[in-house]
């Protein structure tokens, strides 16, 4: 009886390739989710350079969102390619293991994903998930914008939600609040509620499978009667005509009394002191008033 023996050495393949990963994934909305991804190699050990990639959208030739590389067995994999910093290994991929995080999720991260292994040398050793997974984003309710707005005679209040699944939207109020209309987007859905004729408070709810959200609004319509009208009618174009004449009363006088002169009575002591004084000439002048006048012709001498 001979007895047959498999020596398996270093570095010879024992299995096919092969990769995991969960069909679905599921995270909330700006928080942050984990991608698993295991795989299996065809060789007993591995010191060459491993490759950790993962892609969107389709295998082999979607965009590359995470990449990193590790050149020996004791080397942490070194990241060199994270999209917007949003991606983290959590994983050894010398422990067959590829799993990352995404932090941070927006809508636009739920795509679908590949997770794929590369060992350097051989072409043949690389190995890619052909389905991937689904990364599904998830989110309660919230209001991003409600509005009241006239358009010609009609008032029409509007309310946008958004959430995952859609949420479903109800306006409530006065009675006979109008008409309404829906639009529905991926994640986003608006509410109208048109010609609104009760004053109130309107309120917009969104709810859906992980919660409600609520805004409210606030609508008061002017009505003013037949006699209030005809009031102000008459005497909004009186008050402005008399407000211009009396502008034009207090420029004139103004500008009247600006241009007289001004006249100051003094004290009869200051008077007095201010009076002048009749001068020497004068006084002589004054003296002789009364009495015949000197001649002022003077008459030839006789000679003898």
């Amino acid at each position: 009886i001979h007895l047959n023996r498999l020596f398996l050495l270093p570095g010879l393949p024992t299995s096919g390739w092969s990769v995991q990963v969960p069909s679905d994934v599921t995270g909330e909305l700006g928080k942050m989710a984990v991608l698993p991804c295991t795989f299996t190699h065809p060789y007993k050990t591995i010191d060459r350079t491993l490759t950790a990639i993962w892609r969107i959208r389709e295998p082999y030739n979607g965009t590359v969102v995470f990449k990193c590389v590790t050149q020996g067995a004791g080397e942490l994999c070194k990241t060199a390619v994270s999209y917007k910093n949003k991606y983290k290994l959590l994983g050894n991929p010398r422990h067959k293991d590829l799993t990352i995080r995404i932090d941070n999720l927006t809508w636009s991260d739920s795509e679908r994903y590949f997770c794929r292994v590369e060992l350097s040398g051989d072409v043949h050793d690389k190995y890619e998930s052909r389905n991937g997974l689904k990364l599904h984003i998830i989110a309660a309710p919230r209001i991003t914008n409600i509005t009241v707005s006239a358009g010609g005679r009609s008032v029409t209040a509007r309310c946008t939600a958004e959430g995952e699944p859609a949420p479903a939207l109800t306006w409530s109020g006065p009675l006979d609040s109008g008409l309404t209309s829906v639009t529905s987007g991926s994640h986003q859905v608006t509410k109208e509620l048109q010609a609104l004729a009760q004053d109130g408070k309107y309120t917009c709810t969104a709810v859906n499978s992980h919660g409600r959200a609520e805004g409210a609004v606030y609508f008061y319509k002017f009505r003013a009667s037949n006699s209030s009208l005809l009031l102000i009618l008459v005497f909004v174009p009186l008050g402005i005509k008399v407000l211009v004449l009396l502008v034009l009363v207090g420029s004139t006088a103004f500008w009247r009394g600006g241009s007289q002169k001004r006249t100051v009575t003094l004290p009869a002591s200051l008077l007095a002191r201010a009076q002048p004084q009749d001068s020497t000439y004068e006084n002589l002048d004054r003296g002789h008033r009364g009495s015949p006048a000197l001649p002022t012709h003077r008459a030839p001498a006789t000679r003898t």
